[in-house]
């Protein structure tokens, strides 16, 4: 039993430092400027973002080509008719490698 809790709480820090690590990431690339974990910002709250994508095939890559590539002004649309980002477009993020990208959508889908 003192194993199964010590395991556990391992568990628990380094899952907690991954997605600390990951909110880092999001920081450093100047994500955090426009996106916040749980309040509306410039763009969409990340939650807001997680929640859309829940359970679709291809959220992941959905995100991360987003978050690379932005979207055209059309795309954003829904999301500042719904009040959830005051800009109707992202702007295309080229200090963001692909691989970080797919971190980063991975982190946010794991938000609740």
């Amino acid at each position: 039993m003192k194993l199964l809790s010590v395991s556990l709480a391992v568990a628990g820090l380094l899952l907690g430092t991954a997605a600390q690590a990951d909110e880092a990431l999001a920081k450093a690339k100047g994500c955090l400027a426009c996106h916040t974990v749980d309040k509306k910002l410039i763009g969409p709250m990340y939650k807001e973002v997680a929640k859309k994508y829940a359970g679709q095939k291809d959220a992941e890559a959905t995100i991360a080509g987003t978050i690379v590539k932005g979207t055209p002004a059309p795309t954003g649309v829904g999301w500042q008719k719904a009040g959830n980002a005051t800009l109707p477009f992202m702007p295309p993020n080229a200090g963001v490698k692909p691989d970080e990208a797919a971190k980063l959508a991975k982190w946010i889908l794991t938000l609740k």
